[in-house]
């Protein structure tokens, strides 16, 4: 099989994946009940209806429009998602797009890969099996980047999540309410702590919508993935239900996620000796040992052939 052939293939393959995914996105947008709703509205009628039919009309256009943007702006709950997706939001990227970008790039990396190394290196001798590690690492490329990129967001969660404890306790013992406090937070840790302020930001836009306060922290639990938000969460059902000090709570909460947050810069600081061995050996003893030993070896050497010479 020439590159040539290869290469008119793979460009066929994503030409069908585009057009399938245009026409299969053009019909699900046309099929679906909000829009059709919304051309029905907009569809132009008879000039002498009656004013007041008008105006219901133009009312049911708007109450359209405002479920429309909070469908769009208000996150699903995260049962409700897929795994691509509820991947995503773990990392940060909530918007359709990001499934669409992640779906492709696992689509199109491994091609763009082996087809590249093909055309580079050829098919002759090791091409293809160079060909085919480069198209397993092209597949599972965006599955490692993504995985990186939410340890990296929960150690901030992590991290960030006593701090934000304590400016709670402070706006509740002020007198605001846990909702007012969770807003007031948000917008204290946009600098410090951007990601937590993120999900606090969500966790006060799903409350304002009509979401119990409950289910609002349960699903913030379940799209961070994190324990200690998992244990909030249990530590403000039992509040709520047993009518205890949400204050002192959150106080005796922080206390605890702050030596966890100790521990666990202790057992960092603890594994620094034995991550340090590997650069160690591979890095700076070769280089150590040609600087120490090199001239002696050097020496010995002419010495020795000097005499295997002389004989």
């Amino acid at each position: 099989m020439s590159i040539t052939l290869i290469i008119a293939l793979g460009a066929v393959f994503v030409l069908v994946l585009v057009l399938a995914w245009v026409l299969t996105n053009s019909v699900v947008e046309k099929q679906s009940p909000e829009r059709r709703r919304l051309k029905k509205l907009t569809s132009p009628t008879d000039q002498h209806a009656d004013p007041l039919v008008k105006s219901e009309e133009a009312l049911v256009k708007n109450e359209d429009a405002e479920i429309k943007y909070a469908r769009r702006y208000v996150p699903k709950s995260p049962k409700e998602l897929s795994r691509i997706r509820r991947r995503l939001t773990r990392a940060g990227y909530r918007q359709l797009t990001a499934m669409i970008v992640y779906v492709w790039a696992e689509l199109t990396l491994p091609l763009v890969l082996g087809l590249g190394c093909i055309f580079f290196i050829g098919t002759a001798g090791m091409g293809l099996v160079i060909a085919g590690f480069a198209a397993v690492l092209g597949y599972l490329a965006p599955g490692l980047i993504l995985g990186r990129l939410i340890e990296k967001r929960k150690k901030e969660l992590q991290n960030g999540l006593p701090d934000a404890l304590d400016l709670l306790i402070v706006c509740v013992e002020s007198g605001s309410s846990l909702d007012q406090g969770v807003m007031k937070t948000s917008e204290e840790l946009g600098v410090s702590y951007p990601a937590l302020a993120d999900e606090f930001k969500t966790l006060n836009v799903e409350i304002r919508a009509g979401k119990q306060r409950i289910e609002a922290f349960k699903n913030l639990a379940a799209r961070t993935g994190l324990e200690d938000m998992r244990s909030l969460v249990a530590m403000l059902v039992q509040t709520d239900r047993f009518g205890t000090s949400i204050a002192q709570a959150l106080r005796t909460h922080a206390i605890t996620l702050r030596q966890k947050r100790r521990q666990r810069a202790e057992e960092s600081a603890a594994k620094i000796g034995v991550k340090l061995v590997f650069p160690l050996v591979f890095f700076l003893f070769p280089a150590f040992y040609v600087v120490t030993l090199g001239p002696a070896v050097i020496q010995f050497a002419n010495v020795f052939f000097g005499q295997m010479v002389n004989n």
